[in-house]
């Protein structure tokens, strides 16, 4: 009963953040867990919040990520564009609204056996850094459990934890920890 109370009270604190209109990454045109970036509830891109970009960089000609454009993970609105995944507070349970990202990303390694993936997994500042760096890790290992049970071999995949070391949002509020529960899927370069 705790867990439902806590995934609606998520639910209701994703739908305001939405909302908003203040300053920060959604207010740049990005999408933060449950915000609107195109139409869509689809969490920030990787390169919004990198220095030097990330994976994906959506502001290059075309949408092209650093791989050239034409490949799959290049598409800017294709299924391979998300590549975050958030986490309720102290929780590493994959949700079942980020589980269809996960499996877009697990069929892509699983026909790509020479693509390596890196999982970045990071909490928000509450809690120990010790303790901030395990979950992380649990959050990045749990997204890896997925991707193998779906036909990703476990050497494609590396997990790393950032703990609360790599925050997307420096904010001290519950808008910006949410940003900072995730995990970001990294390609490695061919």
């Amino acid at each position: 009963m705790k867990r439902l109370w806590v995934v609606l009270l998520a639910a209701l604190l994703l739908t305001a953040a939405g909302c908003s209109t203040k300053g920060g990454a959604q207010g740049e045109g990005a999408a933060g867990p449950g915000g609107a970036s195109g139409g869509k509830a689809d969490g920030p891109r990787i390169g919004k919040y990198r220095q030097g970009g990330g994976a994906y960089d959506s502001s290059r000609p075309g949408g092209a990520g650093r791989y050239g454009a034409g490949g799959e993970l290049d598409e800017a609105s294709g299924p391979l564009a998300r590549r975050v995944i958030y986490f309720p507070y102290d929780s590493y349970e994959v949700l079942p609204e980020y589980q269809p990202v996960v499996a877009a990303h697990a069929n892509y390694l699983a026909s790509h056996p020479e693509r390596r993936v890196t999982l970045e997994g990071h909490a928000d500042e509450r809690g120990s850094p010790e303790y901030n760096i395990a979950l992380g890790e649990q959050r990045a290992k749990a997204v890896q459990r997925l991707m193998e049970l779906q036909g990703v071999g476990s050497g494609q995949i590396q997990v790393v934890s950032f703990g609360e070391e790599k925050p997307a949002a420096l904010g001290h509020d519950e808008a910006s920890w949410q940003q900072n529960r995730r995990v970001e899927i990294s390609y490695s370069r061919p």
